[in-house]
């Protein structure tokens, strides 16, 4: 970890400083900024691995900062909120974030979560399916079919109708897991597991908007709610 470059956009002076001092100490390279036009500006001038973005953060608040970092890139994301119950999470996984930390937060687990989404987003390789009735119809190269929706497993590409997607790797990764299992219902718990890589229990809220994202991108119909179980990717 020790060349993976952290920007941390936080307005409170004490929790900046020894959040910075924590991340370092676990050999993160830190840059710590008081605001979010500070953040844009930094980010533009060196692109970070991984980005930690305060919500309510003066100058160009973390929802708006998250949304024109994704405008530009695909880095990760993860806010952090003083509220676990705030509209503000679900504003900032809207925009695009990745994850999100509630403050108060142990260095330890922030260290925890920043290590889990630099995992997923450095492995290029989908997720080890153990297939369902409806298979795929496979194509050549890796790629998958499903209607007028193809997923290139190798190239990590997707096309639909011919045009292509531009999904988040977040959004690729939920992708490939619901295609290595087509017609299979996945729990949230199972996606939190495996797309988030949660060890414990996570607010599935995550796996919620996400999904919502990712319908947005690929048709809302392609993927099926089961109520009370989860979600189904229709072949």
């Amino acid at each position: 970890m020790a060349d993976t470059h952290v920007l941390f956009v936080e307005d409170d002076d004490v929790i900046r400083e020894a959040t910075q001092l924590a991340l370092e100490r676990d050999g993160f390279e830190v840059t710590a900024v008081p605001d979010g036009l500070l953040g844009l500006e930094r980010f533009r001038a060196r692109r970070p691995d991984i980005a930690l973005l305060d919500v309510m953060v003066p100058g160009l608040d973390g929802v708006s900062l998250c949304r024109r970092i994704r405008d530009e890139s695909t880095v990760p994301v993860i806010m952090l909120s003083a509220r676990a119950d705030s509209i503000d999470v679900v504003l900032g996984l809207e925009a695009g974030a990745d994850d999100y930390v509630t403050k108060p937060f142990d260095g330890a687990v922030l260290v925890a979560r920043i290590r889990a989404v630099l995992r997923r987003f450095g492995h290029a390789s989908g997720p080890n399916g153990t297939g369902a009735a409806d298979e795929p119809e496979p194509l050549e190269g890796g790629v998958l079919r499903f209607g007028d929706l193809e997923v290139d497993t190798e190239g990590m590409e997707v096309r639909k109708a011919g045009e292509p997607v531009a999904l988040t790797p977040t959004e690729m990764r939920l992708l490939l897991e619901f295609s290595a299992a087509p017609g299979t219902v996945l729990s949230r718990d199972r996606l939190l597991e495996r797309v988030w890589d949660y060890g414990w229990g996570g607010d599935t809220r995550v796996v919620d908007v996400h999904v919502q994202r990712l319908r947005g991108k690929i048709g809302q119909d392609r993927i099926e709610t089961v109520r009370g179980f989860g979600y189904k990717l229709r072949g």
